[in-house]
């Protein structure tokens, strides 16, 4: 090979992430809305955030309550684990109060189960609770110990660092993932710290050296909250639904559902928007205590198999109604669609007409839509029929669309 094809080859590796990771949006559980940095474990020993029992908890739960074989795998530890400073080597070690067994020994069990471990690290001399963080100069070292340790997928959040820092030290701990030889998922917030848009933000940099990425604010327990995401990514839909595909994700945060902020519609309607966004799915919630009605819409196979189809497109909003309806459609493999019919109307349920042809849906000659939470099936629809339906407050109507033959 000549010299500048050499050269040429090796700068255009290290410009590609190629580690073959979540070609489909990734599935589990995290731990930071639900339970933040609560490290109270003397008097609140089953919510105290950073316990390795907490996160043994959610694993078990995973296994035996049929999450983990509809892919909600990962078991993701946020800020607050560490001890108060690094060790005499320099390491990032977890707080042993907590974590007296360590952290390889927490990812073994997972393993063991069948799961995959995330941890949370800052990129700067402190996390955004305070506690160590990954300065430059420990980004090698700190990429080094989580693969030792067995870790599955770091996040690296943005508190305390400059723009120049984070251009730096994204890039070089994507390298340094890659460099152990462990196949380790990157999980960027750095697009969260400057502003989410070009041109502060460089999506063909950042879809080459991450996984998946953080671009607005973090999630509350609250619709408020849910809503902001929503119109957020609606507004920009031009800039982010093209970034995303397999292998690099838009992550509009954690599901909600499960907690105190949601009403069962409302949840509803985060489900099936976030799976429309081909969003990750990664639940902050307590699964001990989750009513069965909330794990129903968390479980919904059709709506995990519609966040998980492999074309990897995120569906965007194509209509907004003066009506207070806004539709959303991703287009999927075989030529089929998801389609979401939101209401933002308070009160009673709204009747909206709509046709197929009205959301540029035309390829077949006849489909057949299933409502994925009701689960019932309309079939013989045309590009010009002219159907109905009832759509209940902040809530939505789903459907899988499928051509029909006949």
């Amino acid at each position: 090979m000549a010299l500048w094809l050499w050269i040429f080859s090796l700068v255009i590796g290290s410009l590609t992430l190629e580690n073959g990771l979540f070609r489909t949006p990734p599935m589990g559980w995290l731990a930071w809305e639900r339970f933040r940095c609560n490290i109270d474990c003397k008097n609140d020993p089953t919510n105290c955030i950073s316990s390795e029992e907490l996160f043994l908890d959610m694993a078990d739960r995973l296994v035996a309550d049929g999450w983990r074989e509809l892919g909600y795998v990962y078991v993701n530890i946020d800020d607050c684990w560490m001890a108060a400073r690094r060790d005499e080597q320099g390491r990032v070690t977890p707080d042993t109060a907590r974590f007296p067994g360590g952290i390889k020994a927490l990812a073994d069990y997972m393993h063991s189960r069948g799961l995959k471990l995330g941890i949370y690290s800052d990129l700067g001399d402190k996390t955004c609770a305070g506690y160590p963080g990954t300065p430059l100069n420990k980004v090698e070292l700190d990429a080094l110990t989580f693969s030792e340790w067995g870790i599955d997928m770091v996040k690296l959040d943005g508190c305390h660092s400059t723009a120049r820092e984070q251009y730096d030290g994204y890039s070089r701990m994507s390298r340094a993932l890659m460099a152990t030889g462990r196949p380790i998922a990157f999980s960027c917030s750095w697009p969260a710290y400057r502003g989410g848009l070009p041109p502060k933000v460089d999506y063909d940099l950042l879809g080459s050296i991450c996984n998946m990425w953080r671009n607005f604010d973090d999630i509350t327990d609250s619709w408020n909250s849910v809503l902001k995401i929503i119109d957020w990514y609606s507004i920009h839909q031009e800039v982010l639904q093209p970034i995303a595909g397999p292998g690099h994700w838009n992550d509009p945060d954690m599901l909600v559902i499960g907690n105190f902020g949601l009403s069962l519609e409302q949840a509803r309607t985060q489900m099936a928007l976030w799976a429309i966004l081909a969003a990750p799915l990664l639940m902050s919630n307590d699964l001990r205590t989750i009513s069965m009605e909330e794990r129903e819409i968390l479980q919904n196979r059709l709506i995990i198999q519609i966040n998980q189809d492999r074309l990897g497109i995120q569906g965007r909003r194509v209509l907004k109604e003066q009506s207070k309806i806004e539709v959303f459609v991703r287009p999927l493999e075989w030529s089929s669609y998801a389609i979401v019919f939101f209401n933002r109307r308070v009160g009673r349920p709204f009747l909206y007409n709509c046709t197929l042809s009205r959301l540029n849906i035309r390829k077949a000659k006849l489909y057949q839509a299933t409502d994925v939470y009701a689960g019932h099936l309309i079939r013989g629809l045309s590009t010009n029929t002219v159907f109905t339906i009832a759509i209940d407050p902040s809530g939505v109507v789903m459907w899988h669309l499928t051509p029909y033959y006949y």
